[in-house]
């Protein structure tokens, strides 16, 4: 965005640091500020990045479930970004108990620590758009979130975000510490890492492989890319207006079918990759398309890369990495 907020002089502190959204916000912060990351790195964004042995950045290797850990992390920081979790629907099913864990303990130690270190100016706690449940239209944050059946593994993830959503801003309404939330909406871009439909489907395209899809491909998804909701981020952190909100952050103009994106990405990158329909038994988003209105509102957000624009940009990046 072009009157992007500039942060200076600042410490930090990034949780899950090293994933995708973690990676390409350190490459903006760390020219001008300390950046800590803690981040137990299954998936290590900031080597590939060439970040690692930046200057100005500090990376603990450790687990948010720790709580010495995590109070070590943010002490002497003045912002944090709490991002650690368990990504990826695939991962999730596998692991449910430890999604919860991670995102219900792992939330309360940074929480807690933040409160008792004193001096943090924010606290950002991300969510997920998965609160929304499986029909999600131009939804708002104060729309009634409708999550899946208990017992059923798809919606632990959105279960868990929902509630540190509600443990965040429950710290800002008991102790007056300085919380938001965002709600991130189908980010993709250039690095990328795991599970994503349009990570994989562009590594797919490059390659000549065939894409799957599950059933008919008629779920409707809208993409963000990475560096409009870094922009949101550092509007986040930044204006005073975003304490003890939730924020929907994704781009409702970039609006397509599963089937439409393989498609695009297929024709960007030149690719003769074959589109497969497989049979997807599970539950699933059927439709998911937010309403940005409120960070257009309090944080001066408004996503600026549109998907053909994006997905070109992202390609190209993949392409280079593979020669």
């Amino acid at each position: 965005m072009a009157d992007e907020p500039i942060l200076s002089g600042a410490h930090l502190l990034l949780t899950g640091g090293a994933g995708f959204i973690g990676t390409a916000l350190a490459r903006v912060l760390l020219p001008h500020n300390r950046v800590r990351v803690l981040d137990n790195l299954r998936r290590n964004g900031l080597e590939a990045a060439g970040l690692a042995g930046h200057p100005n950045l500090e990376l603990i290797v450790g687990d948010v479930r720790d709580e010495a850990v995590v109070a070590a992390a943010v002490e002497g920081v003045d912002h944090v970004v709490h991002m650690a979790s368990i990504a990826g629907v695939d991962t999730v099913m596998k692991n449910p108990v430890t999604t919860m864990e991670v995102s219900l303990r792992g939330t309360m130690n940074v929480l807690e620590a933040a409160r008792k270190a004193g001096g943090v100016r924010r606290v950002i706690d991300f969510s997920t758009s998965e609160v929304f449940g499986s029909y999600a239209f131009r939804v708002r944050e104060a729309d009634v979130t409708s999550l899946g059946a208990v017992g059923e593994a798809r919606w632990t993830y959105a279960v868990s975000k929902l509630a540190t959503e509600h443990l965040a801003h429950n710290y800002w309404k008991q102790y007056q510490l300085p919380t938001c939330a965002i709600r991130p909406f189908n980010i993709y871009g250039p690095g990328q890492i795991g599970e994503g439909a349009v990570h994989a489907f562009v590594v797919r395209a490059l390659a000549g492989d065939p894409i799957q899809i599950h059933n008919e491909g008629d779920q409707i998804r809208s993409w963000c890319y990475i560096d409009d909701i870094v922009g949101a981020i550092l509007r986040a952190l930044t204006r005073v207006e975003a304490i003890g909100q939730s924020f929907n952050i994704g781009n409702p103009r970039s609006t397509v079918t599963i089937y439409q994106l393989a498609r695009l990405v297929v024709r960007l990158a030149g690719s003769s990759s074959e589109i497969r329909f497989v049979k997807w038994d599970y539950p699933d988003v059927e439709l998911r398309i937010p309403d940005v209105k409120k960070a257009e509102r309090l944080l001066g957000f408004r996503a600026e890369i549109d998907l053909e624009d994006g997905l070109a940009r992202t390609i190209e990046w993949y392409r280079s990495r593979t020669g």
